[in-house]
Parts: structure tokens; sequence; C-alpha cells
């Protein structure tokens, strides 16, 4: 008797909600199970798929638990934009699944192949011709009277906000253990390499390449001198302690989708993550060239290559 090989099986995930993200979809299931490769779907998503588990061969495997969707499966693959991919992460966080991102969303910079690239994804899935990356996260804590209420982990960055428009935040920043700077604020935001692109960005941090290890903190409108936006060492504490004298409450973010309230005298502690998060990657392009597609931005003129090539440094 010869041994079975194992079964292979891939988790689909989908932006159920744009007609574009249900045809992808309906496209890797069926190539997916047309090589023997057995696809697991949301129960919920797969009604919105409009799929018949039995049309399929292997037969598509439906799953009503979000927090095991991904147990025995080789990844996840995310059709949507970087929400989607981070809804997907956070599934997936506890079995370090590997996610790969098919892009569907504006900027898509988590994701690693377009919606036109559905047959070559296909095709890497099938021959496992792709690698994994981990990738630095944050864990978040937060304390009420000195007592441990929440936990919870950020992929892109947590970020403490005033609850009301209206009303400022007064918080006082540390770092290690020691006291930095007070600010009444809109808020601060903590990021890692991978979130540099996204909120951090957009506040004025720095990008950050994936392949550093630190953390971004950028305060937000901050009434003060000293409001810079700072990187410091992944083995950093921040703490972040909203004033007990504010007048009005936070809220803590957590890649835009996880919330906590944050009254007067709460305290928040950000460190990096013990568990790192795993993207798929299907292409060794450097970061470098990652930014200047999403962004689109202009290098014409540049001349580094040919002048490389004259001095005998490239060929």
């Amino acid at each position: 008797m010869t041994d079975q090989p194992p079964v292979r099986r891939v988790l689909v995930l989908a932006h159920t909600g744009r007609d574009a993200a249900r045809e992808v979809a309906r496209d890797f299931c069926k190539g997916l199970t047309g090589h023997g490769i057995v696809v697991r779907l949301l129960a919920g998503e797969a009604a919105d798929l409009e799929l018949d588990p039995d049309d399929y061969e292997p037969r598509i495997e439906l799953t009503e638990s979000e927090s095991d969707a991904s147990r025995d499966c080789e990844l996840t693959l995310v059709i949507g934009g970087d929400g989607s991919i981070l809804r997907a992460v956070e599934l997936t966080y506890a079995s370090r699944t590997p996610v790969l991102g098919v892009n569907l969303g504006h900027v898509g910079f988590l994701a690693e192949a377009e919606q036109d690239d559905v047959d070559s994804t296909l095709a890497a899935i099938v021959a496992r011709d792709y690698a994994t990356e981990d990738r630095m996260t944050l864990d978040v804590r937060v304390y009420r009277d000195g007592e441990l209420v929440t936990t919870t982990f950020a992929v892109n960055e947590a970020s403490v906000e005033k609850a009301a428009r209206q009303r400022m935040l007064e918080v006082v920043l540390g770092i290690d253990g020691r006291p930095l700077s007070r600010w009444g604020c809109d808020g601060v935001v903590c990021a890692t390499p991978t979130g540099s692109t996204a909120y951090n960005f957009s506040a004025g941090g720095p990008i950050v390449w994936p392949s550093v290890e630190a953390m971004c903190i950028v305060p937000l409108s901050a009434h003060a001198l000293f409001s810079r936006p700072m990187v410091v060492a992944p083995t950093s504490v921040i703490a972040i302690e909203v004033l007990a004298r504010t007048d009005g409450a936070g809220v803590l973010w957590c890649d835009g989708r996880r919330t906590v309230d944050l009254p007067p005298g709460a305290r928040i502690e950000v460190r990096r993550g013990t568990q790192p998060v795993r993207l798929v990657r299907l292409h060794e392009a450097p970061f470098t060239d990652r930014l200047v597609a999403k962004f689109g931005l202009p290098v014409e003129g540049w001349r580094g290559n040919a002048e490389r090539r004259r001095r005998g440094d490239d060929t």
C-alpha cells in the first residue's frame, strides 16, 4: 500500500461586497480545486459568492468559525484591499498561516498580486513557488487604575485618539520607563515598519523599510514645540498616559479595526510583538520598486544603473 499524499488546503477570503472580488474569488476556487487543492470558505462568504460546495471536486469546505478558519491550511488567499488583508491577518494570527493578498483596492501595500494576475498567482500556489516573509507586529496593553484590562496586537499601527472631535486629548508620552513629553493633541500613532506606509505616512511619519526593526511614533496635531515624529528601538516600550484631568475620553484603534475606550487616567503600553505575521511573497522586487509602483513616484532621469555599468560596478 502506498502512502496518500497530504491533503492541500487553502483558505480563501474575499471582500464579497464588490463584484470584482466575487468574480476573482470564484476564479480562484475553480482553479485551485481543478488542481486538487481543497478550498475552505467562510459559510457566509460562500453564500455571497453563490457557490455550491458539491459542484467542486474536491468539495469546497465550509466553516462557521472565523477563529479556526485557517486550521490545516497552507496559506490564506485574500481578495480585496489592505483592509481585507488586515482582517485576514486578524483571523489567522493565532495559527500563523501565511497570507497572500490579491489587490482590488487603491494602493494595496500589503498585497502581492493584482487582480489581473490570477493565472500566475494560481500557478505559483500550485507549484509552491513562493516565499514567506515575517513582519514585525505590536503587542498592545491597556491599563486602568493600574489593572491590565485589554491585550491585543497590531500589524500596522496602534493609535490613541480623542473620542470627541471638539475636544483635545491630553497625554504624556514615555519611552522605556522615562517621561518624554506632554501634549495636547488629536492623538498619537505608534506604527511598525509595515504600517509606516499607512496611517503613519498620512500623519507625516517616516517610511521605514520592512527589514528595519523599529517602531515609529507620530503625534497628531500636537500643540507643543517638540512634536516631531520619532523612531525608537524594537526593544523599547512606548507608554501613552491619558491625563486624569483630560476633559473627555479617548479611544485606542488597532489597525483601524479593533477599538478600546480609554477613560481619563488610562495607560497604553506598546512594545514589539512576540509573534510576527507571515506574508507570502511571489516576487523578489526591492522595496524601493514597490514604493515607486504603489505611489506612482516619478523616477525619470535616473542614471544610476548606467553610471554603475560605466564604472564597471554593475553588469
